[in-house]
């Protein structure tokens, strides 16, 4: 695997699936053995297929990982209609997919926004998710956070080059990684942004996303009903992954999502903030873990 990556080999086919509304939507398929459930990620709000790229470079060939770009993002049709950027038209989109692959029972990796969806497909049906893990996320979401991410999404901000990409990224996520040094900016710009119809930098999302937002129908369900959605998905085995400073779940929520999921290891991933990027070296550690428990 690491000669390949060195040499530049692409490790995954791109591939695409159509919405009920008919968006061309665009995934990444790590091939990997038929005889494990795939392992499907799904990115955060502003996020893409780019997120779990060395995620499924680790596991990819033992399994077959899918990567989605979710309406909006990366590959993927922007919508016609802003107001279906939505949780719960992503989460029809992915039974698009998964419908269109035949794909009955999977493991399940959602960062962020992708943990939400996660609770509610497993809300559908529990017993077809072999094992998930929900990073930095739960039923209930600090409002502090919510903020921070309010001021940023939609902001059509552009820069010159790749490093000044990057500076612009660390000027305002420092205090989510603040051991990353400029090699790993530069990683994250690449993976959320993408050099623009005029050369600029520019990043690889529908700024109209955040109109729901706005309009205040962007919302999950109340958290009563997430966390019923939540005890669906903790009734198999789950890994639940928190920032030590994340600023979206807090450590109490975090403890009572231990408590109610019987089958269910917490992590910390220390030094960081919203979200852990899961290529940490206690995510890996606790995802392979997981992953032993799939079946």
């Amino acid at each position: 695997m690491a000669e390949a990556l060195k040499s530049g080999e692409k490790r995954w086919d791109d591939r695409s699936w159509t919405s009920s509304d008919g968006l061309k939507l665009h995934f990444r398929d790590y091939p990997g053995s038929s005889a494990r459930p795939p392992i499907l990620c799904l990115p955060g709000l502003t996020r893409n297929a780019r997120d779990f790229e060395a995620l499924a470079e680790r596991l990819a060939g033992e399994w077959r990982v899918i990567c989605p770009d979710m309406r909006g993002r990366g590959d993927s049709d922007y919508a016609r209609d802003s107001m279906t950027y939505t949780p719960a038209h992503y989460v029809a989109d992915v039974e698009a997919l998964l419908a269109g692959e035949e794909i009955e029972r999977f493991v399940v990796i959602g960062t962020s926004l992708g943990g939400l969806m996660t609770m509610m497909l497993a809300a559908v049906n529990p017993e077809r998710i072999t094992a998930a893990v929900i990073n930095d996320v739960g039923p209930e979401i600090e409002p502090a956070g919510l903020a921070r991410i309010r001021e940023y999404v939609g902001q059509g901000r552009s820069y010159e080059t790749w490093v000044h990409a990057a500076r612009a990224l660390q000027e305002t996520n420092r205090d989510i990684y603040p051991e990353w040094e400029l090699p790993d900016w530069l990683r994250m710009a690449k993976r959320c942004m993408v050099i623009g119809t005029g050369g600029r930098i520019v990043f690889d999302y529908d700024m109209n996303i955040a109109e729901p937002f706005e309009a205040q129908q962007g919302s999950t369900p109340e958290p009563a009903v997430m966390w019923g959605m939540y005890e669906a998905v903790a009734r198999r085995p789950l890994l639940v992954v928190r920032g030590a400073h994340s600023d979206i779940l807090s450590t109490e929520v975090a403890a009572r999502m231990k408590v109610r999921g019987a089958a269910t290891e917490l992590v910390t991933v220390p030094g960081v903030g919203h979200a852990p990027t899961l290529d940490e070296d206690e995510a890996v550690a606790a995802i392979a873990r997981l992953l032993a428990r799939a079946v």
